[in-house]
Order: structure tokens, then C-alpha cells, then sequence
């Protein structure tokens, strides 16, 4: 069988290729496993870039993280005065 580019093509007939999906290539290609996560639009509209909603997410699990230890640190003042 003959393709449109006129090269011999040598797939059976049986193979069906049609719901096969391309990958990217080149520099718009996504690194293997890299995860994609999308933003509400009334999330987007405040973050400018990817780095800076990375930013923003640091900066929340830093706070986070000090609050923990707080915590932690007061309950254990508090069992250790009972």
C-alpha cells in the first residue's frame, strides 16, 4: 500500500493507528512525569507566572510548617506544666 507521500507503507490493515495520540516534541515537550496543574480563573488572574504562584505556594507551606511547630512546641509546654 501506497501512502499519500508515496512511500511503501508496510502496516497491516488490522493495525488501527487513528486513536493513537502524538507526543510533543521539541521545546514545547513536558518533562516525563512533570505534573500540570491547572488554576481557577480567579486564581490565574492573580499570579503572572508559574514562578510566582511557586513562590506564593513556598512561602505558604514555610508558614504552615512554623505554625506546626508552634503548636507543637505550646501543647508541649502545656503537658509538661500539667
Amino acid at each position: 500500500m501506497k501512502s499519500n507521500s508515496g512511500f511503501e507503507d508496510e502496516l497491516r490493515s488490522e493495525y488501527d493507528l487513528k486513536s493513537l495520540k502524538a507526543r510533543k516534541l521539541g521545546s514545547g515537550r513536558k518533562k516525563f512525569g512533570e505534573a500540570i496543574v491547572r488554576l481557577e480563573p480567579n486564581v490565574a488572574e492573580i499570579f503572572s507566572s508559574a514562578d510566582s504562584v511557586n513562590e506564593a505556594l513556598r512561602f505558604l507551606i514555610k508558614i504552615t510548617r512554623e505554625n506546626q511547630s508552634s503548636s507543637k512546641q505550646l501543647n508541649n509546654s502545656v503537658e509538661a506544666d500539667s
